[in-house]
This record gives structure tokens, sequence and C-alpha cells, in this order.
């Protein structure tokens, strides 16, 4: 066998990912097993997890390859400096220290940590990001597009795949970006970039499109095309230590919101008018893509990818009949889609697309755990629990969650990727009417706009969502189905009094603009998911279920046992189901209940 190790590291959201003669074998952040969220340090443990799996030394590996080519990202940083000198000299003095000291090293600091003591190959960015979407898809050919922040130059590609040959063939690049874009508008709104996109994207539907002819007129020039320049006189990105400066501000009326500022409505009209720009470039790309390629498929990747309303209007648009996304489509995903790029273009193998439903296994490819694993922490520990039969243990949570509780569920494989799929998840009734304020401020202490996602069983999908297809990892946004909704009491609400209308049969999982950001499970990709779906619609008529990520604000999703309990233990859920066995409020006997370490969380 033939066994390739792809890296991404020491930017945001470093991760690694195995691959045995093609086949996805594993894959991991390393923020789950350190508990740093966007964790950016070499993924040891990720990598020693990755050779575990697999039963393997690093000396079996045959290839190691890094998901980027720092010394082209080097270059553009240079050329960046000397473009806008002297303005940007701070940034200068704060970074490159840090390049001589560790970035230009890479292949030394790769061999130190890992123990590889062979060449490295190193990826392009956006090549290991169209690599990600395209070769575990189930299309034997498609148009490709990956959109992000910055690559090495590139920021936006489009490309064309078939069989096991990949070419990008057309890019926008650095400075102009739909990716910094966004961020500096994430950074203007007072959330922290590279990680509170997802928020901003959340906030719109609470606004108007005010300022899209704002943003048209002074930031932005769209061509038909979907290429663009941004008015660089309004972003400090190229050498400040902001993502904007006092001519955004003045634009904008006013200074950026602090992280903890009041959001008003100005602040949702923004997000909102963002939102559609991105949303129209978007789709002007896609077009193209279809233009230049003659392709019916389309396949995604890249940061801006993970905007699952951008995806749903693409989706909706018909101008491609499918669309396939890499679920971990940000840099972590890199790791892998360098593998598959090494193993199909550098080693030249053939393809045969896995049509059921794609390569990536539910991207449910990181660690698992034993009940007898579980079970001798909990002992350890001296928590109470329950152990249920593995025939009943779907409808046990049903029944549970029938009756209002909140219950975790940690379940088989970690999930690779942002979102939880139903391996480490949070569930509750997603009919309930107080189950999204509940949530938000008891169980995950974040703001109460934010919406959360339904599961549900995937061919009852049609019936409560506007959508036809399937969609697995929970990275398309469609309209709840008209026969579910009630209309407004009243059209005079604006802002956030809109979450306090009644909106559908599925209040906790319908966002203010009757949208939702739809996972459908199949009985054949997760079982037990699935049948915690089936035996709920068996007690209540309805097959959906709220499903949030297994953790709390600031923090990773949870890896280990040992992380689902301490959460449990922290929030206010009501029970925690791991594999098959039940803990309840009786776990937290003699331990008082503390929430004073709430004050202490670090911001998204």
């Amino acid at each position: 066998m033939t066994h390739i190790l792809g890296i991404s590291a020491f930017y945001h959201d470093s991760a690694a990912a195995l691959l045995s003669d093609g086949q996805i074998i594993a894959a991991a952040q390393e923020e789950r097993f350190s508990r740093k969220k966007g964790d950016a340090s070499f993924p040891k443990a990720s990598v020693e997890f990755c050779l575990k799996r697999a039963d393997l030394t690093i000396a079996d590996i045959d290839h190691l390859v890094f998901y980027d080519k720092p010394l082209v990202k080097f270059d553009r940083l240079l050329e960046t400096y000397m473009a806008i000198a002297p303005s940007g000299y701070r940034s200068l003095v704060r970074g490159i220290p840090i390049w001589m000291k560790e970035k230009l090293w890479l292949e030394n600091i790769i061999c130190e940590e890992s123990g590889y003591d062979e060449d490295i190959s190193f990826a392009d960015h956006h090549e290991s990001h169209a690599a990600s979407a395209f070769y575990p898809s189930p299309f034997e050919s498609a148009a490709v597009l990956t959109v992000d922040g910055v690559g090495e130059w590139s920021t936006t590609c489009l490309g064309h795949g078939r069989g096991a040959e990949l070419t990008l063939t057309h890019e926008l690049r650095f400075p102009h970006s739909v990716g910094l874009l966004y961020s500096a508008m994430t950074y203007y709104l007072g959330f922290r970039v590279n990680s509170g996109e997802y928020k901003v994207m959340g906030l719109a539907p609470y606004g108007e499109p005010r300022y899209v002819q704002q943003i048209y007129d002074e930031l932005i020039d769209i061509k038909e095309d979907g290429s663009f320049k941004l008015n660089l006189r309004y972003f400090s990105f190229l050498g400040g230590l902001t993502m904007t400066n006092s001519r955004f501000d003045e634009l904008f009326g006013g200074q950026p919101r602090t992280s903890e500022g009041e959001l008003t409505q100005r602040h949702m009209d923004l997000a909102r008018s963002v939102q559609e720009v991105v949303e129209e470039i978007i789709l002007r790309l896609a077009r193209t893509a279809q233009k230049l390629s003659g392709e019916d498929n389309l396949c995604l990747a890249g940061g801006v990818a993970l905007n699952c309303v951008a995806n749903g209007k693409i989706l909706r648009s018909g101008i491609f009949k499918k669309l396939w996304i890499q679920p971990a489509a940000g840099d972590a995903g890199g790791a892998l889609g360098a593998a598959l790029a090494l193993w199909h273009r550098k080693l030249d193998q053939p393809r045969t697309p896995n049509q059921s439903p794609d390569a990536m296994s539910g991207a449910l490819l990181g660690p698992e755990y034993s009940d007898s694993e579980i079970e001798e922490y909990l002992k350890a520990e001296e928590i109470p629990y329950q152990k249920l039969h593995p025939d009943s243990i779907c409808s046990t949570v049903a029944k549970l969650l029938a009756d209002g509780a909140v219950v975790g569920w940690y379940q088989g494989r970690m999930e690779f990727g942002p979102r939880a799929l139903g391996a480490r998840s949070i569930l509750g009734d997603a009919r309930d009417t107080d189950m999204q304020t509940r949530m938000n401020l008891k169980i995950k202490f974040r703001e109460s706009f934010r919406p959360f996602a339904p599961v549900v069983k995937e061919e009852s999908a049609s019936d409560w969502f506007e959508i036809d297809c399937a969609s697995p990892y929970m990275l398309l946004v469609a309209q709840v189905h008209r026969d579910k909704c009630i209309a407004p009491s009243s059209d005079s609400a604006s802002g956030f009094e809109k979450l306090y209308q009644a909106r559908s049969e599925i209040q906790a999982v319908t966002h203010v603009d009757y949208s939702a950001r739809v996972q459908t499970v199949s009985a054949e990709a997760n079982p037990a998911y699935w049948g915690v779906l089936n035996e709920f619609e068996k007690l209540t008529g309805c097959p959906v279920l709220v499903n949030t990520s297994f953790n709390v604000r600031g923090e990773p999703i949870v890896e280990s046992p040992a992380h689902a309990v301490q959460c449990f233990l922290r929030t206010e859920m009501d029970y925690l189901c791991l594999g098959s066995i039940l803990l309840d409020v009786t776990a937290r006997k003699g331990k008082p209940f503390d929430t004073s370490w709430r004050k202490d969380l670090p911001l998204d």
C-alpha cells in the first residue's frame, strides 16, 4: 500500500489526513485535541491519531504533503509590503520575524514535529481546495469553484475535473477577495475574523439590504462574469493591523462595533447587505464556471463555500443540476486535498467516483471510543450512569426528546469539518417554541439571535423543507416548506423582534426569514442517528430535530468522552448519551452547579 499523510498548519485550522492507496482512512483538526479553537500549531495529535487509526508509524508513510507553498506566500507578503511602503511598517515588524523564525523553515519543523525523514511535497493552496472538492465527490466530471480569503496569491479559482484530471483554468488574485470583503465586514460588526463569519450570515436575515448599493458604489466593482476589484482605499488588511480603516468607518456611519457591544438595526442591515453582495458574486462566478466547463455538476471548497445561504442560492438558481461541497471546506480540508492531489496528479493514479453518496464516509473520519473506554472513564471519576441495551438506545433518546429534554449525542467517529453531523451533537425538539432561546442561553451560552439547524430523515426532507436533494453535510440553506409555515402576526416587527414571532411548526429551527440550514440523514449513512429521528417521528409525527454542535461558545466541538462529560456537567443539558451509556442530572450529584466559569469563555 501507498500511504500519504496530508497536513495543513501554521495559519488557522490545522489538520491532518491519511490516505492509503487513495482511500480516505482518517482526518481530524488539531483544535479538537488541543481544545484551542482554530488551533494553528503543528497538528501533532491529529497526525498521531491518523497513524494510530491505520496501525502505522511515521516510518510507514510514503509521502508527506503540505497544503500550500510557504515560499510563494512569503513572496506575496514581501511584494505587498514593498508596494505600500512605508504604511505597512508596523505589520512588517510584527509579521516578518515570525516568518524568518518559523514559516520559511516549515520543512525542518514538519520533520522535527512528525519524525518524518524523507522529502516533503508542497501543494498549491487552491489546488488543495479544488482537490478536496472534486476527488471525493460522486461526479465523474464537474466544474470546480474555490473561494476563500487568500492562498499564496489566488483568492478565487475556476477549474474543471474529469476522471483523475483536475485543472484550474482561471483565477482572481490578492488583494481582490470575496473572503476578505466578508471578513472585513465581520471585523467591522465586532466578530472575530476567520471564525465569526457565520455569525454575520446568521445576523443577516434580521436586517434589510439598505447598504447594497453603497457597497457596489464604493467598495467593489463586479463584472458580469463574477470577476471583481476591491476599492483598497477602504481596507487596511494589506499592511495594517485591522481589516478596515477610518474611511470604512465614515462610509458606514461609525467605528467598528466592540465584541460585546449592542447589535443595532444598522449592524443587521450591514450584515444583510454584504451577504447579498457576496451571494451575487458567487452566482455570477457559478454561471461563468458553467459556461467555461459545460458541466451540469459543480464542486465547491474554500472558506466561502461554508456560506450555506449562497450555496442554497446556487442550487435554486438551476445553473447546475447538482452541487457537492467539501464538508471541511476551509483550511483543514486542505490537508485532505493536498494528499488527494498528490495521489491522483503526482502519482498519476486513476479515480473511480464513489456514487453512494461520495468518498467522505459522511465526514465521520475522526476518533471513536468504545463503551468499555467510556465506562472506564466514568468509573474512575465516580460518575453514575445507566447502560442501555443497544436495541433501545434510539427509542429511549427519542422518548426523552419528545418529553422536552435536551440530549447530548456522542456516537461513533468524530466529524471532520466545522459542522456537527450526528456524532458530536446536542439534540432537541424542533417543535418546542422555547427551544432556541433555551439552548442558546442555558447550554451554548451564545447570542440569542443565533439560529439552530434542523436534522431530518432524508426521505422526509421535501415534506418539511423546499429541497429536493440530499444535504448530508449541513451546507445548504432551504426554506421551510410553506405547508409548515405560520404567517407572521404583524408585518411591523423589525430586528430582533422577529425572533419572538411564531414562524412554523418547527419553530426552533426556522430562522426569521423562514430559512433553515438543513441536514438530511439516511438509514444507510448513519443508522443510529436516523433511528432516533425515526423513533421520534413515531412518537410525534415529526421527523425533524434540532441539531447543534456539542460545545459551548468559544470552545471546539468535543472529541473525547471526558470532553463530552465535562461539557455536560457545565451546562444545563438534561441527558448525555455516549454510545449505549446514558447520564442524567444525577451525574452532577455532589458537584454543585457552577456557572462562574462562563464569564471567562473566549469569544468566537
